[in-house]
């Protein structure tokens, strides 16, 4: 687990609360409503849980109500942007609280402290709420049990739940009936809570059984409200005229005097903007959002610049190759004893360095955001992913205390890490407290562009030293790119066993589960692609670049020792010392890594002979975390063009072992699109950084992944009881280096660098790989 979370629970995360908090039923108007006491609040006597819910004391980041009708709210922290996180997370308490789940709804809440730290990301939300949300659900149940009881006029071990209801032999009693006409209120200390039954994997009804997504009908009728909806009446609309770098532009001169044909035109302000999130921002303004779009691209502006205007991906990857030939750069965040020694006495060794491109989030809904201040509050109605970290920068620019500021959650139209950094909610609240209306600012998809937090490009040197057998005996994994956390959440960077601070999401899945011999890993924060742009989240983050040089650089290892890909990495799962894994989240550690992989390689027909230039690619991962592992294994089957330098993606197929799964469809629905989401990024995304800007500002250059070009896909979840563990990333993880592996199976053109271009790959075919 890295220092991330750690911080996240001790600043209020769900895993921090049972410890110290808590669990309270008490009355609240026709209903009841289940929550977590603050941890300093003592509830001791019967009925005084009714007295912390009257008085709105109780501190719930969690909590959920039952009404007089049977009604069950859920009410949920975590951003929905097409993963279905609220009906998982519903399916989960209601499965232990023995609900209706006709009668189960959820409601996603606002950033009110009460609801503690909020952030949706890094495959976190199921993992990270299982066991406080089974928990929750059970001391529900036990309470409806004993209420029902004393109605019913039997003993409370006589009684069961089952759908919502209270059975006693042919009698029961159903959850709205105790509502009704019981007395719900309890409260249960930490311990005692802790002690709460919980009923085994096998006696679960909901969790694991397919259901339609409870936010699916409104996405589809259309009534489903997403953060570009939001309104307000009076509100003025604007847009942004760009600088030209991200950061260290400043604004000399606007003439608006061809905006000012622009009808309904109102004026621009020159941002002012303390937490220097936007510096050389332009707003322009006017009665409609198309014309504050034209009125924001009529206005004449002047900036300086600092030298990032002149910055290229070049001079970053450059800039990464410097760093890592400097043996005192970085923090090592493994590091066994000996690799020097064990090299040098290695039979052989094996070296290469791998590349990937920068590559921009381009989620469907522009990033967008309505503000104005109302009773002395900013509100600010928008899609967001990560609200406690936003909440500060935007106190910061606006000049006021974080309690003066509440972020409205609405759906997303596309995620995927971009809506972590909150960044674009502060324009629209300094141009609505320069003009003193309600504003709504919405980009352009251009200017969205230039306004991304991207995917930094890498670059990584991997090194591996052999025995005279074949057997690794060392390993060296180098990678430098542009640190995210860094950037926006230093507070969350980790620290590694030498005492230096790193960020986690710039280096997870270099730290593998395979038994290597003496083992280094070294991240390097690439501090010009820091300055030069705002290095963002984006699915799966690190994992993007350093699986693909892992796993590639694996399929190098085999086919230099003349062995087969799949069994040279079974022999290097074999569980030993650190690999053996751990329980609650990894147990089997590397002995299930290795299951994924045989099983994948069962269903694909690995080993069988295939048509002429085309071929099969293996590769394994743990998805996004080694705290967290979900393992993943695929094989792709490519065929390559080798006069054009086409590559077509014929088919992936995918094994994955992700603990319990809660919502079966949801999770195969995230699995399938972080697949093609791989595959867009291996063979069709990724752009350039150019003279301090990306060079793709839109889909007519920037091409993802199309329908023609969807592969089959064969996808299948190994059944399991162990921890639930994330789905949103693992997909995107283990595509890349399967396809760039399988174009080497078919033409021998080993390919190091990401996206697989044309163009690139016909370079290697003219120089086979040796």
């Amino acid at each position: 687990m890295n220092d991330f979370r750690r911080l996240r629970a001790g600043a209020g995360g769900l895993q921090g609360t049972l410890s110290r908090r808590s669990f309270l039923i008490g009355a609240a108007g026709t209903g009841f409503v289940m929550a977590f006491a603050k941890a300093s609040l003592l509830v001791p006597a019967p009925g005084a849980a009714d007295q912390v819910v009257a008085a709105r004391t109780f501190d719930p980041n969690l909590w959920f109500r039952i009404d007089a009708d049977g009604q069950i709210t859920v009410n949920i922290i975590r951003a929905e942007m097409g993963q279905h996180v609220g009906t998982a997370l519903a399916r989960i308490l209601a499965d232990e609280l023995e609900a209706d789940w006709a009668k189960v709804r959820f409601e996603h809440v606002d950033s009110d402290p009460k609801w503690g730290f909020m952030v949706t990301g890094g495959s976190w939300s199921v993992w990270q709420s299982f066991e406080v949300l089974s928990q929750a659900g059970a001391a529900g149940r036990t309470a409806l049990i004993e209420e029902g009881a004393k109605l019913l006029g039997v003993p409370a071990t006589a009684c069961t739940a089952r759908n919502s209801a209270v059975h006693a032999g042919a009698r029961s009693i159903d959850y709205a009936q105790i509502v009704q006409r019981g007395n719900l209120s309890r409260s249960w200390s930490a311990e005692e809570l802790k002690q709460m039954p919980v009923r085994p994997a096998s006696e679960r009804r909901l969790v694991g059984v397919d259901t339609q997504a409870l936010d699916i009908p409104a996405k589809t009728n259309g009534t489903a409200i997403y953060g570009l909806d939001a309104r307000v009446d009076g509100m003025v609309h604007a847009s942004p005229r760009m600088p030209p770098t991200r950061n260290g532009s400043r604004v000399t001169s606007v003439d608006d005097s061809l905006a000012k044909q622009v009808k309904g035109y109102q004026g621009y302000t020159i941002l002012k903007d303390p937490s220097e999130s936007v510096p050389g921002w332009v707003v322009a303004y006017a009665d409609t959002t198309h014309r504050a779009m034209k009125a924001a691209a009529a206005l004449k502006v002047e900036w300086s610049s600092d030298d990032t205007a002149r910055t290229s991906e070049k001079d970053i990857q450059d800039h990464a190759r410097t760093l890592i030939s400097d043996p005192k750069a970085g923090v090592r965040v493994v590091d066994i004893a000996g690799v020097e020694a064990a090299m040098a006495a290695a039979a052989s060794t094996l070296e290469a360095e791998y590349t990937t491109a920068s590559v921009l989030h381009f989620q469907l809904e522009p990033v967008n955001a309505l503000a104005f201040q109302k009773d002395g509050i900013w509100e600010l109605h928008a899609g967001t992913q990560w609200q406690s970290l936003s909440l500060p920068p935007l106190a910061k620019a606006l000049g006021v205390a974080e309690d003066k500021v509440v972020l409205r959650s609405y759906f997303l139209g596309g995620g995927f890490g971009r809506r972590l950094n909150g960044d674009y909610l502060i324009p629209a609240a300094l141009a609505s407290q320069a003009i003193g209306k309600p504003v709504k600012l919405t980009l352009t998809r251009a200017d969205d562009v230039n306004f991304d937090s991207f995917r930094s490009p890498s670059v990584q040197r991997l090194k591996l030293g052999f025995s005279a057998d074949g057997t690794p005996v060392a390993m060296q994994h180098d990678a430098s790119a542009g640190w995210p956390t860094q950037v926006m959440a230093a507070a969350f960077l980790a620290k590694a066993p030498d005492g230096g601070a790193y960020d986690p999401f710039a280096i997870a899945g270099a730290d593998h589960w395979y038994t290597v011999g003496k083992h280094r890993v070294r991240a390097i924060s690439n501090d010009l692609a820091n300055r030069a742009f705002r290095p963002g989240w984006l699915r799966s983050v690190g994992p993007g670049w350093t699986n693909w040089a892992l796993e590639s650089f694996m399929d190098e290892a085999a086919h230099k020792l003349g062995k087969d890909p799949l069994q040279f990495r079974l022999d290097l799962l074999d569980g030993s010392g650190d690999n053996a894994g751990s329980a609650p989240n990894a147990v089997g550690g590397a002995h299930r890594q290795a299951a994924v992989l045989r099983r994948v390689a069962e269903i694909s027909g690995w080993g069988q002979q295939q048509p002429a230039d085309t071929g099969l690619g293996i590769a394994t991962t743990f998805g996004q975390e080694r705290g967290m592992p979900t393992w993943v294994a695929c094989v792709a089957r490519v065929k390559v063009e080798r006069s054009s330098g086409r590559v077509a993606l014929e088919k992936l197929w995918a094994v994955v072992d992700a603990g319990t799964v809660v919502h079966p469809d949801g999770a195969l629905a995230q699995t399938e699109g972080g697949m093609l989401w791989g595959a867009s990024m291996a063979l069709l995304e990724g752009t350039q950084f150019e003279n301090g800007r990306p060079r793709d500002l839109n889909l007519n250059t920037y091409t993802p992944l199309r329908i023609a070009d969807v592969p089959e896909l064969q996808i299948e979840f190994l059944p399991s009881t162990e921890t639930s563990v994330g789905l949103g990333e693992p997909g995107t993880t283990v595509v890349a280096p399967a396809i760039g592996n399988a174009i080497f199976a078919a033409v021998g053109a080993r390919v190091r660098h990401l996206p697989i271009r044309a163009d690139d790959l016909l370079e290697v075919l003219a120089k086979p790989t040796t």
